[in-house]
């Protein structure tokens, strides 16, 4: 794998334009299924986890043809209904097809899926939710078989806020005959995206965003084109790059309000930040303030920013304490920063960061997406030069990143792997 080879201690200065959202376009890449037609994406960003998607969506008989800053992908001439084991098993998110192959074509196998090492992620809500649809499913050797006449609208209440039970539970449900009603549904931008993407080709899904979501079934769908929502976890990112060099940065294509306890964690810490409808411009002290954090299910802090964020106030003056209350194994990156001179102990689902003055160049190693970004951030900010190793992890999630960075002054370079 290549490395990220990182001389720091630059202010991060610019103007950074912010991709679309990873977490929106998995699963409105794996909602063309429901057409059988054809469907042009904008604002997809060119990482990973999305190339990974057109793969597997390619082996089961779409096409996709990609031209300028838009992707075509047609699902007409879909002929397999098996998502390809190796692949399940790189990217948790492509379970996301299932609930769409199910809805299309009543039928869809597939292995317990991959990812990244942040702890449990079980699939069994998406599974307790397809049953209660009135799909059968069998399981041998971890392989999921999933099939049924049809599918009925049902209430479907479900045992935790779990973003990819919600999207199946949708999928699934689209083209069902009756209504089917999901509480405690999670209330992320991204299921609000995919649900404004699957009524603009004829769904109707009220309630998304809330945690009460209405999905009365229809008989098709049509073609559409679709732009996809910015980043948030990327926006929180490049916030915390400022905070953490006291740099001044001014986002672009941005939703201020998906990242507000982002920036609320963010000024408590003493910076200083400016919201227009689609920028944000941030300056930051010399030093932070530290700061406590819990991350919650949306509207909460984001699990998914918890590491950034403990890279960033290793040297804010006092002691930071964050509670992972999602992930009970997320905290992997600390040990990393520890390497580079952080303060970081963790009790339970406690990090405790005690502020140093400064962190020192390291070989660290990334052990999942947001951790590994956690360390491209500490590399940033320390003295000497940092070696982040294993960053396929970061290429699934940010796109062009260590172009960004150049662009803002960070001084980044990839090595090539031998």
């Amino acid at each position: 794998m290549s490395s990220y080879i990182i001389k720091g201690g630059n202010k991060l200065e610019g103007t950074v334009k912010i991709s679309g959202a990873k977490n929106s376009a998995l699963p409105v890449i794996a909602a063309t299924i429901l057409n059988a037609g054809k469907t042009t994406l904008y604002n997809v960003p060119n990482i990973k986890d999305t190339q990974m998607m057109y793969e597997i969506l390619k082996i089961l008989g779409a096409k996709i043809e990609k031209k300028n800053n838009k992707v075509i992908i047609d699902t007409s001439k879909i002929d397999r209904f098996e998502i390809p084991d190796e692949l399940m098993h790189k990217m948790r998110s492509s379970v996301i097809l299932a609930g769409a192959m199910i809805g299309k074509y009543h039928k869809a196998t597939f292995t317990y899926p991959g990812g990244c090492d942040i702890g449990s992620r079980p699939i069994d809500l998406h599974l307790k939710a397809f049953e209660k649809l009135g799909i059968k499913i069998t399981q041998n050797y971890g392989e999921i078989y999933c099939t049924c006449e049809k599918i009925i609208g049902e209430k479907i209440d479900l045992d935790f806020p779990s973003v990819g039970a919600t999207e199946n539970t949708i999928l699934a449900s689209v083209l069902q005959e009756g209504t089917t009603t999901i509480t405690n549904a999670a209330q992320e931008p991204e299921i609000e995206d995919l649900a404004n993407f699957l009524n603009k080709m004829g769904a109707k899904i009220k309630g998304a965003g809330t945690n009460k979501i209405e999905i009365e079934g229809v008989k098709k769908l049509k073609e559409i084109s679709y732009n996809i929502m910015p980043d948030r976890i990327e926006t929180g990112t490049f916030l915390c790059l400022a905070g953490a060099t006291g740099g001044n940065i001014e986002l672009q294509n941005v939703n201020p309000i998906h990242v507000t306890p982002v920036i609320a964690k963010l000024e408590e810490a003493g910076c200083y930040i400016e919201k227009e409808k689609n920028k944000i411009k941030i300056q930051a002290p010399k030093k932070l303030k530290a700061i406590d954090i819990k991350t919650m299910p949306y509207p909460g802090f984001p699990t998914d920013m918890q590491s950034v964020f403990g890279a960033m106030l290793t040297t804010a003056k006092g002691t930071s304490m964050i509670v992972e209350n999602i992930f009970e194994n997320r905290y992997k990156y600390t040990q990393d920063l520890n390497k580079m001179g952080a303060k970081i102990t963790i009790e339970g689902k406690t990090a405790v960061i005690r502020g140093v003055r400064k962190l020192y160049g390291a070989t660290v190693k990334a052990s999942d997406l947001r951790g590994g970004a956690a360390l491209v951030v500490a590399g940033i900010m320390a003295k000497g030069i940092t070696v982040v190793e294993n960053i396929d992890y970061i290429l699934r999630g940010y796109e062009n990143f260590e172009k960004k960075l150049r662009e803002i002054g960070a001084n980044i370079e990839t090595s090539k792997a031998l």
